[in-house]
């Protein structure tokens, strides 16, 4: 691995922590491939570390108990400053230390994504979608705005091109798991546009899929397309490297929002998927530039 190491911490340590990062990073499922076989494996590592962090600490936000949530987080804030005062003994807090040291990754954008944590621990509602979008500001594109320091890209007009594709990933999420969330007492669809379409919350709750539902869904669904096709270029203006990831990040959560689609939007009683299958079909287009392909 080339380029300078976390001070005071030996590699096998090092080492040691970023097997830590991979093994959390299989523990969940994505719509895309986290830290995966088509980036060089120094870069996956830290890519590893990047969503080791930001999945424990969402972890930490979703924990049954309300009380004490608010306080982990600031410990884990705490952390998150100590790594970058090279500081730390934590695995996760190891790997992205020497991460961060080697691609000069920035601060800031772990600690949006701690107050995307922190929101989601005080805020369970939306009142707009305005509300909703300031939200993934902060839970969304920094993830994004990291994976393109990690390949030497601070363009501005890329950053706001990751932005667009990050933010409709985590809309297509939503409404994905609007039946998950619901069970955690999070509505992430906007207030307003269920009062909008005549949807609920007692049909909400009781998974009732009507033509409310599918005229409110149809829109929303519609609203992350059009945010993926403003971050189509995204992948071909990167470096090579970079392209095919980024091609396929773009495949799997336009797919799903065509699942959604042909499930009739009806997501209570059928959560879509992508099956390994799925990956190997959306590699070999992602091989291509998006350009090239027609949306499915």
């Amino acid at each position: 691995m080339a380029g300078r190491t976390m001070a005071g911490t030996d590699n096998r340590t090092i080492r040691a922590a970023y097997a830590e990062c991979r093994r959390l990073a299989k523990r969940h499922y994505e719509n895309f491939p986290t830290a995966s076989l088509l980036v060089p494996r120094d870069k996956r590592d830290a890519l590893a570390a990047i969503y080791a962090f930001a999945r424990y600490a969402d972890d930490l936000a979703d924990e049954p108990c309300v009380e004490g949530r608010l306080e982990q987080l600031a410990e884990w804030r705490q952390k998150l400053d100590e790594c970058y005062q090279g500081k730390t003994e934590h695995p996760v807090f190891i790997a992205l230390g020497d991460a961060a040291a080697r691609y000069r990754l920035s601060r800031e954008h772990f600690q949006n994504l701690l107050r995307a944590f922190e929101h989601d621990v005080l805020v369970n509602r939306h009142k707009d979608f305005a509300s909703l979008l300031a939200y993934c500001t902060c839970s969304a594109n920094p993830v994004g705005r990291l994976v393109l320091e990690l390949f030497g890209h601070r363009e501005a007009e890329l950053m706001e091109l990751s932005d667009c594709v990050c933010t409709a990933l985590q809309l297509t999420n939503f409404w994905q798991d609007v039946a998950v969330e619901l069970g955690r007492d999070r509505i992430y669809l906007p207030l307003d546009d269920l009062q909008r379409f005549g949807y609920s919350f007692d049909d909400l709750r009781a998974h009732r899929s009507n033509e409310a539902w599918s005229r409110l869904m149809a829109m929303e669904i519609s609203r992350a397309r059009e945010l993926f096709e403003k971050g189509r270029p995204l992948a071909e203006r990167v470096v090579p490297e970079l392209r095919r990831q980024l091609r396929l990040t773009w495949l799997g959560g336009t797919t799903i929002l065509a699942r959604i689609e042909s499930v009739g939007y009806d997501v209570f009683r059928r959560r879509p998927t992508l099956s390994r299958w799925d990956f190997a079909r959306l590699y070999l287009r992602a091989c291509r530039p998006l350009h090239c392909h027609a949306e499915r």
